[in-house]
């Protein structure tokens, strides 16, 4: 069998421009497979910190959507890295034949062995003399042949641009939107990026033409019943909103499975409370489609366990993740908040820790106070503690890094869980929110997040 060829495609995208998108294109002509891997934290480009990682993560995955056999990494925003070419080669060296793909201002020079490539990468030489290079030029651009990399495709593009163009017309209040694909623009002016501002956490949108992914719990009647109501604003391709219908465990469902269409979630209820969703009765007072909604952008837990055999395994849970003892006895955590040593030894049958959207699950039913969606914070809750006495749960910042050991494996082996998906014979567990991983949950305007809180505190006597 032939070996496939697959180019690497590192850079910033902040944001991803049409440029880009169009360079996509023409390598997934060229390429059997093509990888978007947009960068961490960089020495040399302190422009890639001006916004949240997890805002340049939904505008990767949109500009790049729907692109044949083109896939977007999110490994390096996730874990604020910066994976040097050499590494690349390295992580992806089993898909095939590696192509890296670079501008043609990067290879200025290289004839006398004075290209960027030379001057600034890490092993630059080296990567110059023993890797493959897909060399990207304009066609209004002449290129020195002899400036090339020993092993070199070069591809020309008629499509200029740059991100740095793109940030300053946003921060002038100039026109951008020929620079960027519909999708990037629209979120761009939702959350006011790059306005030299902080940008919205919640922000209103509206659904002038729905085009609906409609997900609905078939075991729930009144569910299937209502998803006929949407069939006329049903589609199949290019959807601008999932709808769920169904109770908290429908929209945790779909969560799950659709987070990285980078859409807006609107619940309809038809369950209990439902937490994460809209009243039924004031969606369907409502006029269709809704005039204006309020989107909320919540974050995910980043969850990383270590096995007693060495391995390691990790995920993404929108409401919770814990570890809890799998046996007769007891679990001995140590448990660590930022590095600091928060309990020594804590005696209990398992912590959790949650998403503030998550607190109305697991962890009320443990003892802890609910949090509305959008606080920011996360909780860590105790499960039956035995000691130190008294000890229930403790709220969380956002930045903050939740590490818990476990004491005696051998004799207390814990199982761990990420959205109710198990993992067993674990050693520890790491979790932190997300920076590439958020969902945006869209309500009707006049819709109170406090009201279902203040129902569970202040119950009907």
């Amino acid at each position: 069998m032939s070996t496939k060829k697959v180019a690497i495609f590192g850079g910033s995208f902040n944001p991803p421009g049409l440029h880009h998108r169009r360079i996509a294109e023409m390598l997934s002509e060229h390429f059997d497979e093509v990888f978007i891997v947009p960068c961490g934290p960089r020495p040399d480009q302190p422009t890639v910190n001006d916004i949240s990682p997890v805002y340049r993560a939904a505008m990767a995955d949109m500009a790049f959507e729907d692109l044949h056999n083109v896939h977007v990494e999110l490994f390096d925003l996730e874990q604020a890295t910066f994976t040097r070419t050499h590494q690349l080669q390295e992580r992806f060296a089993e898909h095939g034949e590696l192509w890296h793909v670079v501008g043609s201002d990067l290879t200025r020079g290289g004839g006398q062995g004075q290209s960027h490539i030379h001057a600034s990468w890490q092993r630059g030489a080296w990567l110059w003399d023993n890797l493959n290079f897909a060399v990207i030029t304009r066609e209004d651009i002449t290129v020195d042949p002899s400036d090339q990399p020993p092993h070199h495709l070069l591809l020309s593009i008629d499509s200029a641009g740059s991100s740095t163009e793109i940030r300053e017309r946003l921060f002038k209040r100039l026109p951008y939107e020929h620079l960027v694909t519909d999708d990037v623009g629209a979120y761009i002016n939702r959350y006011g990026l790059y306005r030299g501002r902080i940008p919205n956490s919640v922000t209103r949108f509206s659904l002038k033409e729905p085009r609906l992914l409609v997900e609905y719990d078939p075991w729930n009647e009144k569910a299937r019943r209502w998803a006929t109501r949407f069939e006329s604003m049903r589609v199949d391709h290019d959807p601008n909103c999932v709808l769920v219908i169904g109770g908290d465990g429908s929209m945790l469902r779909a969560i799950r499975k659709h987070w990285r269409r980078r859409l807006p979630f609107f619940g309809v209820n038809a369950g209990h409370l439902g937490f994460l969703l809209n009243s039924a009765e004031d969606v369907f007072s409502a006029p269709a489609p809704p005039p204006e909604l309020m989107v909320h952008q919540l974050p995910l837990i980043y969850t990383r366990f270590e096995h007693i055999d060495g391995t390691h395994s990790e995920g993404l849970a929108f409401n919770d993740a814990w570890v809890e003892r799998d046996g007769g006895q007891t679990a001995w955590l140590k448990v660590i908040v930022n590095k600091r040593v928060c309990f020594e030894k804590l005696v209990c049958d398992g912590v959790l820790v949650s998403t503030a959207a998550g607190s109305t699950a697991y962890a009320r039913a443990m003892g802890a106070t609910p949090l509305l969606a959008d606080t920011p914070a996360w909780l860590m809750v105790g499960s039956n503690v035995v000691s130190p006495r008294n000890w229930k749960s403790a709220l969380i910042s956002q930045d903050a890094e939740v590490f818990l050991k476990n004491l005696h494996p051998e004799k207390r082996p814990l199982k761990g869980f990420m959205d109710g998906i198990e993992r067993t014979q674990i050693l520890s567990m790491r979790a932190r929110l997300s920076r590439i991983a958020s969902v945006e949950l869209a309500f009707l305007s006049h819709h109170d997040m406090a009201e279902k809180i203040a129902q569970i505190q202040f119950p009907p006597s």
